[in-house]
């Protein structure tokens, strides 16, 4: 099995060095706009394991040479998600199978959801190829997480409510734990959640409350926005009310606050010294590179699932998740968990489709395969799980 990684930023990091130790794998390719960073990467996994490649992945055509040239059998996106339509494009045109882990959201609006990828169905079933979309952790094990509590605990999920903590400190006065370009659009949209058959809007931030995580503690959490509500509501129809809550530092939405009021957060074009730019381009050019927080990076991440329905006509709760090291996720991967738990469930999720476990003509979501046998790995490749039952879930 060829797989081809599209991406080289601290996610790709962890997707290549993942990939290329798995021996499922016979060839593996980096490919990005850079192609220094690939060959960093490379050379820090060795042994000429990892091909590299530059690309652009706003080029269909430039993808697809690179396509006929290295016959991938699945191409993982690990690129912007303005990205995720050229390469989906290419992979129907050369024949290879997809994967990525953020949904399609244009370039000139600060808007995410799944419909634009659905699309691909039928021409991806036509093909019979496999499009496997949000593989990353949330999305991805959330989702994952969501689908082995149906399959194992529950007859009927009613509230689902996936929280998300980062409680690491990197020392840095502000930065983004991924670009932040998408980072920053993706938390300043108005909040939204699913109740009662229909969506609720919220003002950014609205609705928050203190939540207590494992290892971690209180931390206050705010109801935000996040695209695996959409695939699960309509994957679980019994479900009648989903959140997605994350925590954010008092100092960090100060900041954010700022860089929305002088107009920094802005995606469209204006004029500066008679050159077309970007805000929120301009700002990732000078904010720290994800990437580069690693080395000083302390704490934790605790990401999971608060599920509350019903077994054998009794209610019950149940809380699922996973704890991870800024630390640790360095040691191994010289990246920061933010990183190591998108790019690990990414490079599963290949293994899954290579090993013949994840397989299907057409488009799907995570939750539409089988939990257990990802699950069953998950922990081995540095992101162990705990169940908890019967507990207050706060939600």
């Amino acid at each position: 099995m060829k797989a081809l990684i599209i991406g080289a930023g601290g996610v790709g990091t962890v997707v290549t060095q993942k990939i290329a130790a798995n021996p499922v794998f016979s060839e593996v390719m980096l490919a990005s706009r850079t192609k220094s960073k690939c060959d960093a990467v490379a050379a820090a996994i060795g042994g000429g394991r990892v091909q590299t490649a530059q690309v652009d992945a706003d080029s269909v055509q430039e993808l697809c040479t690179l396509f006929r040239a290295f016959r991938p059998d699945i191409v993982v996106n690990v690129a912007l998600p303005y990205q995720d339509l050229t390469i989906m494009d290419a992979c129907l045109e050369c024949g290879a199978n997809y994967l990525d882990t953020a949904n399609y959201e244009p370039k000139d609006e600060a808007h995410f959801e799944y419909s634009w990828q659905w699309a691909y169905q039928d021409r991806f079933k036509a093909k019979g190829l496999t499009a496997i979309l949000g593989c990353g952790f949330d999305p991805g094990v959330t989702a994952i997480f969501t689908a082995y509590a149906a399959k194992h605990h529950f007859d009927e999920i009613h509230y689902l409510d996936i929280v998300d903590c980062n409680a690491g400190n990197h020392g840095m006065a502000f930065a983004t734990n991924f670009n932040p370009e998408i980072n920053i659009r993706e938390v300043t949209q108005k909040g939204r959640y699913y109740e009662n058959g229909r969506w609720v809007v919220t003002e950014p931030h609205e609705i928050h409350k203190p939540l207590h995580y494992p290892e971690i503690g209180e931390r206050e959490s705010y109801v935000i926005y996040h695209e695996e509500l959409e695939s699960l509501v309509k994957n679980y129809p019994t479900i009648r009310r989903a959140r997605f809550w994350m925590t954010f530092g008092q100092e960090y939405l100060t900041h954010l606050r700022v860089i929305q009021n002088i107009g920094m957060a802005r995606i469209d074009p204006i004029v500066y010294n008679g050159v077309e730019i970007v805000p929120i381009q301009f700002l990732k050019a000078v904010l720290p590179d994800p990437k580069s927080l690693g080395a000083n990076y302390h704490g934790q991440t605790s990401i999971g699932c608060r599920i509350r329905g019903v077994k054998d006509g009794k209610e019950r709760t149940y809380y699922i998740y996973n704890n991870c090291d800024h630390e640790q996720a360095f040691r191994e991967t010289g990246t920061q968990a933010v990183s190591f738990t998108t790019g690990v469930p990414a490079a599963l999720g290949a293994s899954m489709w290579a090993k013949g476990l994840w397989r299907g003509a057409g488009v799907f979501n995570v939750e539409e395969f089988d939990p257990d046998p990802f699950l069953a790995e998950l922990g081995e490749q540095g992101l162990p799980w705990v169940e908890k039952f019967d507990v207050d879930l706060e939600v």
